[in-house]
């Protein structure tokens, strides 16, 4: 055991003996994400490296406070990516986001509908526990896991079931050709053309529906992303931009617009209607029609991700509409301090059921008895 992890264990230890909370914290570009920031910041940026990568292979190990710039730049150089775009975040753009924050987090980006999100990816992880263990789990190769697979348990876990110290990770080549399309359409034409060219054999990774300004009479932009080998991607922009009158953007605006939307940097996202108004975030059925809602909208994922500004006391109605389209809300951003946190006073997460929410307080009083990890990031009471 290095130095660095040495000495985090030791503090993890003594943490555990006298209950004192911690704060698992990297880059902190995800701070405003989640119910509140509670205890002593426990840095992960000592921990930091590629550690080891097989371009061959298709395989990645690095450590937890590695900068995400850092990895997808060594990728990059052979030709390989992180298929689903994790989210940055960096608003200064000084490269804060870290390894093991995009996993604790487990968001991803436009691409995700088409290629998975982060769980899907991860191969192996080590983390330490609330009882100062340090433990590894999985490896580098997809079958690896017998029992429960707690490497892909850690994406989306927010640290609140241990400070994750190294990740293994599936990578994926860059696609040969890229295009993206621009359509001019409603939100019920964007989705009821989404659903028809989902079921045609597409190389479509991506896609985005907005209106510039949210009390315009035009009707909104549909934009799709296609990704895949030089001729599938040029056939389908022929065929889609015939069935649907569009038009090709150049990709190097569009690359720009795409990491844009990733980072949450459009225009819908850093200009709220009204101060007061949170940003939603709906998991839905890609299936489900535009939603009974009154408040400006933004659609990615091909019908299965909407995100939407409306106050924090319209709970009710946004939590409805989701639970009907099949899925459910979340306040993603609730004072758009963006990136400091709100006070946490508001449940942002939607309960869970009763038998989930059991396996979750099982799950967090095996791996962190003492309640040290991240106390209320996810619920309030844990």
């Amino acid at each position: 055991m290095d130095s660095a992890l040495q000495q985090i264990t030791d503090r993890v230890r003594a943490a555990a003996a006298s209950g004192t909370p911690l704060r698992i914290r990297g880059g902190g570009s995800k701070d405003f994400y989640g119910q509140s920031l509670q205890g002593e910041l426990l840095d992960t940026t000592p921990l930091r490296g590629i550690t080891s990568y097989e371009p061959s292979e298709l395989v990645v190990t690095a450590r937890a406070g590695t900068p995400l710039r850092e990895l997808e730049a060594a990728l990059a150089e052979h030709g390989q990516c992180l298929p689903f775009e994790p989210p940055h975040f960096d608003l200064c753009g000084d490269g804060h986001a870290t390894v093991g924050g995009m996993v604790a987090a487990g968001l991803s980006g436009p691409a995700r509908a088409s290629v998975g999100g982060v769980r899907d990816y991860m191969l192996g992880v080590q983390l330490l526990n609330g009882r100062a263990e340090h433990l590894t789990f999985g490896g580098q190769v997809m079958k690896n896991v017998a029992g429960y697979d707690v490497s892909r348990l850690m994406a989306g876990s927010l640290g609140t079931l241990g400070m994750i110290t190294e990740v293994s990770l599936k990578v994926l080549p860059v696609a040969p050709a890229e295009a993206t399309l621009v359509f001019e359409m409603d939100q019920a034409q964007a989705l009821a053309q989404l659903h028809r060219w989902g079921g045609q054999p597409l190389p479509l990774n991506a896609s985005c529906w907005a209106q510039e300004e949210a009390d315009s009479i035009q009707p909104g932009r549909l934009y799709v992303r296609l990704r895949g080998a030089i001729a599938a991607v040029e056939s389908a922009s022929k065929s889609m931009t015939q069935q649907a009158a569009g038009t090709r953007m150049d990709n190097a605006v569009a690359a720009s617009d795409w990491q844009a939307c990733r980072d949450l940097r459009l225009p819908f996202f850093t200009h709220p209607p009204q101060p007061d108004m949170a940003l939603w975030r709906l998991s839905v059925a890609q299936t489900a029609p535009p939603l009974p809602l009154p408040w400006p909208q933004l659609v990615e994922w091909h019908g299965g991700l909407r995100w939407l500004w409306a106050a924090l006391d319209a709970a009710t109605s946004v939590q409805e509409a989701a639970v009907q389209a099949g899925g459910n809300a979340t306040v993603f951003i609730s004072n758009y301090a963006f990136p400091t946190r709100a006070t946490g006073q508001f449940n942002e997460f939607s309960g869970l059921n009763a038998p989930l929410d059991g396996i979750h307080r099982r799950l967090k009083g095996e791996f962190d008895p003492a309640g040290i990890f991240n106390r209320a990031r996810l619920f309030a009471d844990m």
